[in-house]
This record gives structure tokens, C-alpha cells and sequence, in this order.
């Protein structure tokens, strides 16, 4: 989908995803002490206004203005800068402390551009966090994008980071808990990254 495409997706709804921060972006990055953050394909702004409400300062990237609009309405008072552009092109100096990518799902060429800008994007240092529908989830879990090509594992993401040098504090495959429409809770399958960038 181009940004025309997500202006219109997320002007068809109130919320697309939830305003809460992603169960895992909670979990992991809580111990992480705040200095600056970036969230590539922020969407509506729920992990750039979590971290932002912990003390981060926050810069929350998108290629959708009318998400960029919402997350602003949402946040409220809550400082966070948004900026319209694409997470598979863009480019930020070495300066943040932490990088977010969370369920940007693209076919392997774009997910490693916007991998790779995401790490560039960290200090040394700084973390880089990755949370994504895992490639298993389309036969043993549920709900997520149904095209193969946009899924990955935890092994492509670091496959995606070849060359660079960095940290692995987590890198697997985790479950999440997900209630459907008819209140039946079900497993989904999503792959999660955790590299700390070093030199």
C-alpha cells in the first residue's frame, strides 16, 4: 500500500489500531532509561506517545499525514515530533537512543532499507526494537497480514542487519494473545528484535 492508500485507511475509522502502547514495546523497553526515540511507521502514534509519556523525547515518523493528524489529536499535550516520510528512505543522523519498528510489514527489499535506517538512525549504544507478524503466524496463528512476502522472522531481521555491528539481547519468536470478534482468544506469532548498536 502507497501513503494515499493509508491516508485512507486511517481516515475511514476513528482508530485503526488501539491507543494503547504494543503489549511487547511496553514489556521490553519499561527498563530502558528515556533520552530520545524515533518511530519509524509510527501509524496513529501509540508507541511514540507511550515512550514520549515515560519521559522520552520522541520523533514519530510516517508517510501517512492523515495518521501523523490523529496521533497529534491523540496525543494531546504529550510533546512528540511528527514527520511525514517514509521509513524505507528516510535518514536521521547517529543521535537516538532508541529506534522503534513495530508491525511494518513490507517485502524483504523494503523491510531491510528500513532495518537499516532505523540502526543507522541510533548512537552508539542505542537499541533498536523490532516487533512484526512472524512468518508462522499465517498457519499456526491468527489474524496479521495473509501474504507470505511481507512476514519475517527474527533471523531475516538480523539477516537484514549483516555487516553492522551490534548486540543481540533478543531475538525470537513470541507469542501473542489475541480476542477475535466472537471472544475466543487465540495465539498469534510475531518475530521480535532486540540489538543494542555498537562502535
Amino acid at each position: 500500500m502507497d501513503a494515499d492508500a493509508w491516508d485512507q485507511r486511517y481516515a475511514a475509522s476513528d482508530l485503526v489500531w488501539s491507543a494503547t502502547p504494543n503489549q511487547f514495546v511496553a514489556d521490553e523497553l519499561t527498563d530502558l532509561t528515556p533520552g530520545t526515540a524515533v518511530d519509524l511507521a509510527a501509524g496513529e502514534g501509540r508507541n511514540a506517545i507511550w515512550l514520549a509519556r515515560r519521559g522520552w523525547t520522541v520523533t514519530a515518523v510516517d508517510f501517512s499525514q492523515v495518521a501523523l493528524d490523529k496521533g497529534r489529536q491523540l496525543a494531546g499535550d504529550t510533546p512528540v515530533t511528527w514527520v511525514r516520510a517514509d521509513a524505507t528512505t528516510c535518514s536521521a543522523d547517529s543521535t537516538y537512543d532508541l529506534a522503534v519498528l513495530a508491525y511494518l510489514q513490507l517485502v524483504a527489499r523494503e523491510r531491510r532499507a528500513a532495518v537499516r535506517n532505523a540502526f543507522a538512525a541510533l548512537r552508539s549504544g542505542g537499541t533498536l526494537f523490532l516487533v512484526a507478524h512472524d512468518s508462522t503466524n499465517l498457519v499456526e496463528g491468527t489474524g496479521g497480514p495473509q501474504d507470505p512476502a511481507v512476514l519475517m522472522t527474527a533471523e531475516d531481521v538480523l539477516s537484514d542487519l549483516g555487516g553492522l555491528e551490534f548486540d543481540v539481547i533478543r531475538a525470537e519468536r513470541v507469542a501473542r494473545r489475541v480476542t477475535g470478534p466472537d471472544e475466543v482468544v487465540r495465539t498469534a506469532h510475531d518475530a521480535l528484535v532486540r540489538v543494542v548498536r555498537r562502535g
